[in-house]
């Protein structure tokens, strides 16, 4: 179990603000160009909303986009351009009207370097990308009418659209806005074989016509898996109603269309899309073609959709598609107008609204007559699938089912759409529960669209009514309701008297989705400014004392006792006189869930009278009835008393009762030397003492609360005098927890660790020395054992913490202080859990340890360097640069980037900057401010050019390379393209510099292999790192002596590699003795004596790998074998079967020995274990 703290974990809070709150509300873009919306919330916080007046942010995207030209070619650059610019629009997502005056310059200054023949590939698609981002905010619709439509553009748009690549996933935004403009274009109303001119081309080939040309495109893009199979729809439904394209490819589109739904199904990705695009790009056609040319095709294509049964389609999108499709279909059966029997609807300006009379709200109906006309009989079939769509159990499909009911049934005379209503109606039969949602979406859209007559109000209203307000049986007729009657009796009373209930507006603005539909915001802000009216205050504390306290849900209790701490304000004596005592009664109640919400309650309500008592003077005796405090000290015993710590229960009664704990310490309850802290500890200690006996879950939470509770406490109630432990219970504390560090529970150990740390620093002060050497000792001891690296972490995490308490005094006490003489202790720990690379079944725990140390180190330093600097040595900070070096050259994104910020802090910090720093200068220069800022450590495209710059620092090159080995031979494909290509580009570098590259290979390279002989982690990496080295010619300039010092040492490095009965080794070794064939001298001859024993290994993957590398490297290697045995060698090595037993090869073998005129070496016996021979074939 992995327990997560934060370093503030035990930190308390002695006043300040009065709320707590789910997070900032801010604003951004151009101040100037927004306005703010503040609603007061009286003493407590306030609710702000915050609407944008225009678009200010003109000059800074007009520099954008005239930059591009600049930025294009370096990915860093274009990334960061692309990135601001989507961060810009996109504080427009709710308000995407305000850039309709720009929308025009925009467009023209992205496409102006597209329309040059010269117009790099980068800067090309770079354009597109920033239009598909306006698209995006303001939605293609409305984008798409500000592109150019000319005729002109009709054939470069085609064209461009010809070379581009569907099947790239980095460009598709470029074909999404194509499509998008080239469907613009087809609006020209000029017939197309105009535009075809000569149809033979210069080469005596003919051309295919646009109109062909279009079709093509359109359909290959129907069928993508980008969201350019929406565009091409849009593209068919402008393209195939122009009336010349409907004359001649109508038909013929219709039958592919139909033809891929029926050979499709949705069993395969390729399926469901070409489905996907078929359908929309139908639906889209009936909706926006003419409905007399449509008419005549409605009829075959219900019928294929009939046939096909996609209602039943295990896919929603396609049920969604095929609902939208039979909707439109339905709306091509019956003639467009308005319905002439739908009422009258109102006003929708709210403040008309208000000032009218009662009388003129009356819903009416208008009085004109209808024209009656034939209902086709294919209508009953699509209100049938309609009616059906309302039950699908996805939203998306009764959404579209529900508005294909409204926009069909406005087009019905009356008595056929009253009975649609009353289909619909049908929905909400206790029988078919799984409709009430669609049928409520139903009668929405009718609703809105005037079309739920007075007649039907009666039996919607039965549904629409709150739980809590009975019909009147004596109402009224329907007909007659006004809008105050209707208001009482609706669900969404709000929205049709919102003026008459106090502050009605605000709240209405206020209370809106966003901040009702995120429960935190709600809880913590939304109720806080509603309760900050009078006449909703007491009501809103009430109902979350009544019936949420006890809630079911522990995060809404939670939650619960949050909102009542913001809440405290608004009513602080209400809270203390009649809350409190409430909560008190609940809290020792025998119910586990509203005991629990009513002690965190308790905890609150108790902890915002004291800072609210902190601005007029009072403390919270002087407020709290007397017979309240004294419950608040007994209430622990009465639920030790109960043994209600035990169990199930415990764990939610733990954490509750050490809030309430930490939260009386903090309002400095006068308990001092009262037998209730002895008990307050007692609960602390067992419950540190005791995670082992919680379920998982709940370990972080309640070990958390706890350590919060052990500081407070010891703040408030430890103190003989200011800054000065109590001797006693300062020698208790330390000792117990020092000695539960050799615990053999983990979790004993690491709560004792995190308990140490967490220690006010007036704790440690005389028992620092006797903290440090146990968090020291439980280090060494984890490590040591091979186990509990969770305790290796908390260990380090709470000597930086002890640490950072306890303070620096250069000539202070050690047993008080950090100083001089235990620095070099604590920076000992600190730097060793660096190494710290442990793996068990989990995985690479040790990455947990090196975290915390980096975080620690960082720390502690800064702490030193601002208080004494000359106490830290040189070796210290320069053996830390190098690991942090090492640590962000490494292979893991997270681990890679937190030592790559930790390390560039270091670098850049400047108050007062960190001594002794080696090649600070040179690292000033690599790391500049602007790249310490965007930087993207996680993203080895862009650490790794930036990492291997300091291999050319004599002090960072070692680290360095130790780090780049297991990326550069590391397994994520990403990680090992990035670093191989940085790595490979610095050797290139100093190819003209033959000491500076000795010096790399013998001094670092063969010195990290020959540290690591035995460590796989480095050694399996190193190999395959060596041979990316050799392969690419970076020691080429060692080929022309014999026998250099470089290849012979490596030759014996993986000789001792490869006595090892790791199958990977070996096939690892056999790629570097191929790439080690090339150094001329005895060392050629050793590599073949070495390849030609391991044909004959036990191992079948490690012989016909070598004989295959083998191969491989005389084609490459033309001067190994004399040119008359060159024939016999290749065949030998092509022809022989490997697989055989090993046995059975020897003869091959020997004959390979003579005829490369190497000498054989006597056979050395393998001891093969069972699990190895596994691997044999």
């Amino acid at each position: 179990m992995a327990l997560s703290r934060t370093q503030d974990a035990c930190s308390g809070d002695d006043g300040g603000g009065m709320g707590l709150s789910e997070m900032d509300n801010g604003c951004g873009g151009d101040e100037a160009s927004q306005g703010e919306q503040i609603g007061s919330s009286g003493d407590g916080g306030e609710l702000k909303t915050c609407v944008l007046e225009g678009f200010g942010d003109r000059d800074e995207v007009e520099a954008l986009i005239a930059g591009l030209p600049d930025v294009h070619g370096e990915l860093t650059s274009r990334e960061f351009a692309t990135e601001k610019f989507q961060k810009i629009l996109d504080r427009y997502q709710d308000q995407p009207h305000l850039l309709d005056p720009h929308l025009e310059w925009m467009v023209n200054m992205l496409l102006k370097p597209v329309r040059c023949e010269d117009c790099p590939s980068s800067l090309f698609h770079l354009a597109f990308k920033f239009l598909y981002i306006v698209c995006k905010v303001r939605v293609y619709k409305i984008f798409m009418r500000r592109l150019p439509h000319e005729v002109a553009d009709m054939e470069p748009v085609l064209g461009l659209l010809s070379k581009q690549d569907p099947t790239d996933t980095q460009t598709w935004s470029t074909r999404y806005i194509l499509l998008l403009w080239l469907s613009m274009t087809c609006l020209t109303p000029f017939d197309l074989f105009r535009l075809d001119g000569n149809l033979q081309s210069e080469d005596g080939r003919a051309r295919e016509p646009i109109m062909e040309r279009i079709l093509a495109i359109a359909k290959s893009y129907l069928g993508v898996s980008d969201n350019c199979r929406l565009a091409a729809s849009v593209l068919v439904s402008k393209f195939m109603t122009r009336p010349d394209v409907l004359k001649k490819h109508l038909g013929g589109f219709l039958d592919w269309s139909l033809n891929t739904i029926e050979q499709n199904n949705d069993q395969s990705l390729d399926s469901i899309r070409l489905l996907d695009g078929a359908l929309q790009s139908l639906a889209m056609l009936f909706q926006h073609g003419k409905r007399e040319d449509l008419l005549a095709q409605a009829c075959r294509v219900l019928h294929c959709l009939e046939a096909k049964g996609l209602s039943k389609s295990s896919q929603a999108t396609l049920r969604k598609l095929n609902v939208k499709l039979i909707q439109r279909l339905g709306l091509t059966y019956l003639k467009p107008r308005l319905a002439p029997w739908r009422y009258q609807r109102g006003s929708r300006c709210i403040a008309s609204s208000l000032l009218s009379s009662p009388a003129d709200d009356t819903l009416q109906e208008t009085t004109r007559g209808e024209d009656h006309y034939d209902i086709p009989q294919e209508l009953e079939t699509v209100i049938e699938h309609l009616l059906a769509g309302l039950k699908d159990r996805e939203t998306i499909v009764r959404w579209s089912a529900a508005k294909g009911v409204g926009r069909v049934t406005g087009r019905l005379p009356k008595e056929l759409a009253d009975e649609v209503v009353a289909s619909v109606l049908d929905c909400f039969s206790f029988q078919e529960t799984d409709s009430w949602h669609g049928g409520c979406l139903a009668l929405a859209e009718l609703g809105r669209r005037g079309l739920l007559l007075p007649s039907r109000l009666s039996q919607a209203l039965c549904w629409w009514r709150p739980r809590s307000i009975e019909m009147s049986a004596a109402a009224g007729p329907p007909q007659l309701l006004s809008r105050k009657t209707l208001a009482g009796r609706l669900v969404i009373t709000p929205l049709f008297n919102i003026g008459t209930f106090p502050h009605g507006i605000d709240i209405a603005t206020a209370a809106d989705f966003h901040a009702v539909g995120i429960r935190n915001r709600c809880y913590l802000n939304t109720s806080v400014y509603i309760a900050s009216f009078p006449e909703y205050t007491k009501a809103m504390i009430d109902h979350l004392v009544v019936k949420k306290v006890n809630h079911w849900d522990g995060a809404i209790r939670e939650l619960t006792s949050k909102a009542l701490h913001n809440l405290t304000p608004q009513a602080p004596d209400y809270m203390a006189a009649s809350v409190l005592p409430q909560l008190l009664k609940m809290a020792a109640a025998a119910e586990l869930q509203g005991r629990h919400g009513a002690i965190l309650a308790c905890a609150e309500v108790t902890y915002a009278l004291y800072k609210l008592g902190l601005r007029t003077g009072r403390t919270v005796v002087d407020m709290v009835p007397s017979e309240c405090v004294a419950a608040l000290k007994d209430l622990h015993q009465k639920i030790q008393d109960r043994k209600q710590y035990r169990g199930f229960g415990g764990e939610l009664m733990r954490p509750a009762m050490c809030r309430l704990i930490e939260t009386l310490s903090l309002s400095k309850m006068p308990f001092k030397n009262e037998p209730v802290i002895a008990g307050w500890q007692a609960l602390v200690d067992d419950t540190i003492g005791s995670l082992h006996l919680l379920s998982g879950r709940v370990k972080d939470g309640v070990l958390d609360a706890a350590l919060r509770a052990l500081s407070a406490l010891c703040k408030e109630y430890y103190q003989a005098r200011p800054g000065q432990a109590d001797p006693e219970q300062q020698s208790a504390l330390v000792t117990r927890y020092t000695e539960e560090l050799r615990s053999p529970q983990m979790l004993s150990r690491c709560s004792s660790a995190l308990a140490l740390g967490c220690l006010p620093g007036f704790m440690s002060r005389g028992k620092l020395k006797q903290i440090l050497d146990g968090l020291g000792q439980m280090h060494a001891a984890c490590l040591r054992e091979r186990r509990f690296p969770e305790a290796r972490r908390d260990a380090v995490q709470a000597l930086a913490q002890v640490c950072l308490k306890a303070g620096v005094c250069t000539g202070g006490s050690p047993a008080s202080f950090l100083c001089s003489e235990n620095i070099a202790h604590v920076y000992a720990v600190l730097l060793d859990s660096m190494d710290d690379y442990a793996t068990d079944r989990r995985g690479g725990v040790g990455a947990w340890v090196r975290e915390a140390a980096m975080t620690s180190l960082k720390d502690v330093t800064i702490l030193v360097t601002q208080t004494a600097p000359e106490i830290l040595l040189p070796e210290q900070v320069k053996c830390m640069m190098g690991k942090l070096a090492r640590q962000s050259a490494e292979n893991i994104d997270r681990y890679r980037a937190h030592a790559g910020a930790i390390f560039t802090h270091l670098l850049h910090h400047s108050d007062p900057p960190i001594p002794h720093i080696p090649h600070k200068e040179a690292l000033l220069s690599i790391f500049p401010p602007d790249v310490k800022s965007s930087l993207n450590w996680k993203a080895p495209s862009q650490a790794f050019p930036y990492i291997t710059r300091l291999l050319g620092l004599p002090e960072y090159r070692d680290q360095t390379l130790l780090g780049l080995t297991v990326s550069v031979g590391g397994m994520a494909q990403s990680t090992v393209t990035a670093s191989s290509q940085s790595l490979l580009d610095f050797l290139r570098g100093i190819q003209g510099d033959r000491a500076a590259l000795e010096h790399f290979a013998m001094d670092a390279l063969i010195q990290i292999l020959r540290e690591n002989v035995r460590n796989t982690r480095i050694a399996l990496p190193f190999l395959k790192m060596t041979n990316l080295l050799l392969s690419n010619g970076c020691f080429d300039i060692f080929t022309s002596e014999k026998d250099h010092p470089f290849c012979v040492e490596l030759l014996s490095l993986c000789r001792a590699v490869g006595r090892s009965k790791d199958v990977y080794k070996l096939r690892a070794c056999v790629t570097v003795y191929c790439g080690l064939i090339q150094f001329p001298g005895q060392v050629r001859k050793e590599v073949l004596e070495e390849l030609l024993m391991l044909l004959c290994n036990s191992f079948v993957l490690v012989r016909t790998t070598t004989a295959r590398l083998m191969y491989e490297m005389l084609l490459t290697y033309d001067d190994v074998v004399v040119p008359d045995v060159l024939d016999d060698v290749m065949n030998l090595l092509s022809d022989t079967d490997w697989e055989r037993q090993p046995a059975t090869l020897h003869s091959t073998r020997n004959e390979l020995h003579h005829l490369l005129g190497v000498s054989m070496k006597p056979p050395v016996a393998q001891n093969v274990s069972p699990e190895s021979q596994k691997m044999d074939g």
